[in-house]
């Protein structure tokens, strides 16, 4: 088996930790937890818009995987606060649409100075996205 490890892709922010941002595996792609952060910086603004920034993370990891949205089979999102999860839902059926959602876990928890962290992992390869 195979392994190519993703640490930086372009646009988003650096790990703060020792790790890789993306591992692709035997036809996979498994993630790290995405937060709302740039090359720039923290995301500012409301809710809606870091977790559109958390997933535009998410997008661009797959991207330079050789994935996409369209390809993710299961996809795991971390909340800090549950009147967010209204919005997330929301976010969540504009982006992937209603048809072929990946299977999904969203729990409640708390996290280290961000309120939001979502990973992820998808079939490798060209879909339909």
């Amino acid at each position: 088996m195979s392994l190519r490890h993703i640490r930086t892709v372009a646009g988003v922010g650096e790990p703060v930790g020792a790790f890789s941002q993306a591992v692709v595996a035997n036809g996979f792609v498994f993630t790290s937890g995405q937060i709302p952060v740039t090359s720039e910086g923290p995301v500012e603004g409301d809710f809606e818009t870091r977790l559109l920034a958390t997933l535009d993370n998410l997008r661009a990891l797959l991207e330079a995987s050789g994935s996409g949205f369209d390809r993710i089979v299961k996809i795991n999102g971390y909340l800090t606060d549950p009147e967010h999860l209204e919005t997330y839902n929301r976010v969540f059926h504009r982006v992937f649409g209603t048809a072929a959602l990946p299977a999904r876990t969203t729990v409640g928890v708390t996290l280290w100075g961000v309120e939001l962290e979502i990973d992820c992992v998808a079939l490798v390869g060209k879909g339909s996205e």
